[in-house]
């Protein structure tokens, strides 16, 4: 069981950093690039369904990785600018568009710092699954969203449940985690989600927030809230761990009772007349 790690925030940030850059390589290999490359449907059915017809609107991922859901929802129809703060996953990114042949722009940047490198304003901000528990200041982070919004436009993200994180990483579910947030992150060994085999050359730093830590966040920057949903099953496995019900949606094994896994928001900037 892990302790908050009092730890310079810079210092996590660049472990942070050196994490993603080493495995971006790994996730090439494991995310079903060649699958989406033939054309099946990426985007999780729900985020779809939520997000809606984004034809011919400016769209800003956050935390896009190496492209992989920014360039599905090029095939959407959108306008999508990337960023990421690891220049592997961004080079990755580019690389990946060209070979794609779907046109997508790509920024290094980290989200904090983004005001200082990118202009414009954008028709809708996304981000989505495994974002929040990267970032330190989650006030800033809403502050960064409501300045890239045009007004009358929306953010949305879709993340795991922060009541998820409190859980053992063995299966058993076992409280483990404080559900609070600390300003000390938690640093775990360079171990992946995706290869568990896999360990890197360094640990990461995770920090933990809670619901309201999140809609408040979101609220205090301005923005109002159009929803916020919580799930126990999706028709799409978006963890690797996750299986399929008798219902066909998928969700994490051998839960005691059912627990919601995801969450999703949506929240919009007002028109000022």
């Amino acid at each position: 069981m892990n302790t908050p790690h009092d730890i310079p925030y810079e210092q996590a940030r660049d472990g942070n950093r050196a994490f993603w850059d080493e495995i971006t390589p790994v996730h090439l290999c494991s995310y079903g690039v060649e699958r989406f490359l033939e054309g099946e449907r990426w985007l999780p059915l729900k985020i779809l369904d939520e997000v809606g017809d984004v034809k011919g609107r400016s769209l800003l991922h956050l935390q896009c990785h190496f492209g992989l859901d920014s360039l599905a929802w090029v095939r959407q129809g959108a306008e999508v600018t990337g960023v990421d703060f690891s220049p592997q996953a961004i080079d990755a990114a580019r690389k990946l568009a060209q070979t794609a042949q779907l046109p997508a722009k790509f920024i290094c940047s980290d989200i904090y710092d983004l005001p200082q490198n990118l202009e414009g304003a954008f028709d809708i901000i996304f981000t989505s699954i495994g974002v929040l528990c990267w970032l330190k200041d989650l006030r800033g982070w809403a502050q960064v969203i409501a300045h890239f919004l045009k007004e009358g436009s929306f953010f949305y993200i879709m993340d795991g449940h922060p009541l998820l994180y409190t859980f053992d990483d063995e299966g058993n579910w076992h409280f483990e985690l404080s559900y609070f947030h600390k300003d000390l992150p938690y640093e775990w060994e360079g171990t992946d989600y995706m290869e568990p085999g896999f360990n890197t050359k360094g640990n990461t730093y995770e920090w933990q927030w809670t619901i309201s830590d999140i809609v408040n966040a979101v609220l205090d920057a301005g923005l109002q809230l159009s929803f916020f949903n919580e799930f126990g099953a999706l028709a799409d496995p978006v963890y690797p761990q996750m299986v399929q019900r008798e219902d066909g949606l998928y969700t994490f094994p051998n839960m005691p009772v059912p627990l919601p896994i995801l969450f999703s928001l949506k929240a919009s900037k007002e028109n000022h007349k």
